[in-house]
């Protein structure tokens, strides 16, 4: 597989409630020589976690060990600008699995899609509450459920309900990319093969 299965996540969140975060802040330029998904996870935000001397930037969220948790909270317009994968990449090699915000820049959710990240779409208006549940205890979790396609702040109750195509989905639930979703029907597409006449 290409990656772990996705079910029901529940976690706490770490909140970044910047807007129009673009992939160059989610993983800068100068770190994409590599070709493997592995390693970007260091340099995640580089620029906003770490002083010109490699020295932790005190005031960034990453930074700041009251916030843990599988569960990245970003404002709206996440992952706008170029589009590389290595974002992406960035974003699951870090430790993440889910990535909220009130808006996605279209390739940005694609590549999460794509590599086992996933891209929960909310209203402003509970996006606004997570951030709030978030500020006043950063243990609170969230749930994310693939299956009922839904989001909920435990502490509160508060539920809401995402869209995701169901493709996607079914790649997600099953941990398949899209090579490994064609090995999986690989029999299907013979047979399919067989009985098609050239």
């Amino acid at each position: 597989m290409a990656y772990d299965k996705f079910d029901i996540l529940t976690s706490s969140a770490v909140p970044l409630p910047i807007e129009n975060v673009d992939t160059d802040q989610i993983i800068p330029a100068r770190f994409l020589k590599a070709t493997e998904r592995k390693g970007f996870g260091d340099n995640l935000f580089r620029d906003w976690r770490y002083n010109a001397d490699n020295s932790p930037k005190r005031d960034f969220v990453l930074n700041n060990p009251i916030y843990s948790g599988k569960i990245l909270v970003g404002g709206k317009n996440f992952g706008s600008g170029s589009s590389r994968e290595h974002a992406a990449w960035a974003v699951y090699d870090y430790g993440f699995r889910c990535v909220v915000s009130s808006f996605f820049a279209d390739i940005f959710r694609n590549n999460c899609l794509n590599i086992g990240v996933l891209p929960v779409q909310v209203s402003p208006e509970f996006l606004h509450k997570i951030f709030t549940s978030i500020e006043s205890k950063p243990e609170s979790q969230l749930e994310v459920n693939l299956p009922e396609q839904s989001i909920t702040i435990l502490a509160t109750g508060e539920k809401e309900n995402f869209v995701i195509n169901d493709y996607k989905k079914a790649n997600m639930l099953n941990g398949f990319d899209d090579i490994d979703y064609l090995l999986n029907i690989k029999g299907q597409i013979s047979e399919f093969a067989k009985d098609t006449p050239l």
